[in-house]
């Protein structure tokens, strides 16, 4: 509200805010926000009211400030760019290779990626045919392969690599990369064969393919001498949590 309103009392705005969207919209504003204690000022904890990234369009929305007409015009365009893609798809794999390139991606790179999305197609295609429906299935399956040649989950290694929302394959080392590949490529052509049924059955496949991948990390770090896997990511950013929790490690070794 500070932002968006340059009000001298935000919290107020808030509450009028809230209070016009259920008069005049008729929009219950606490079925997408929630309260959470978050630290204040003051060192205090307090009911805080937050709420998710497409909540937080929507209320922005509803915001009468000038400030906020930026990302009104730019949600508009977001929509017309997505209508758009419907009648001609191939707008969105062009957004895509651009956004790549915006972020500093090289084309083979660029390309390579286009296909192991591809790729990644096919397995899933042949875990629905398996029967696999939920996306909580498809994260255990993906998460067998991961743990079984790398060690970690999905989740874990993406925390390795200081990554929150962004996708894993992004920030993957070119050997990585392959790894990921030949346990997927491996599960899919093991599911094709055996024809699998059900998640038990398909998980047991995904754990086998992920073995193939850590049979090859195994001789690949035999022959190199070093660990193939990496903390390194290709983001240019840092998450302000990082960089304070550096400030105080930094600060507790001076003390000491």
């Amino acid at each position: 509200m500070r932002a968006l309103t340059d009000s001298k009392e935000p919290r107020k705005y808030w509450n009028w805010l809230k209070n016009r969207m259920l008069k005049e919209e008729d929009f219950q504003l606490s079925s997408i926000t929630r309260q959470l204690k978050l630290k204040s000022s003051d060192g205090k904890y307090y009911n805080t009211d937050v709420c998710d990234i497409e909540s937080m369009f929507r209320i922005i929305e509803s915001i009468p400030s000038k400030n906020a007409e930026p990302i009104k015009r730019w949600l508009a365009k977001l929509g017309k760019e997505r209508i758009d893609e419907v009648f001609d798809p191939s707008l969105t794999v062009q957004r895509a290779i651009d956004t790549y390139r915006t972020k500093g991606y090289d084309e083979v790179w660029i390309s390579q990626r286009i296909k192991g999305i591809q790729e990644r197609k096919k397995l899933t295609d042949v875990w629905k045919d398996s029967g696999i429906e939920s996306n909580k299935e498809y994260a255990i399956l993906t998460n067998d392969i991961y743990q079984e040649w790398l060690g970690m989950t999905a989740k874990q290694y993406k925390k390795f690599k200081g990554l929150r929302k962004e996708a894993l394959r992004d920030h993957m080392s070119d050997i990585e990369i392959i790894l990921s590949d030949i346990g997927e490529l491996m599960t899919r052509e093991l599911a094709k064969i055996q024809k699998p049924m059900g998640l038990e059955e398909n998980r047991k496949l995904a754990k086998s393919g992920g073995e193939v991948a850590k049979n090859t990390r195994r001789d690949m770090e035999q022959r190199l001498g070093v660990t193939v896997i990496t903390q390194e990511n290709a983001l240019d950013y840092r998450y302000i949590e990082e960089d304070q929790q550096s400030e105080r490690k930094k600060s507790k070794t001076i003390v000491k």
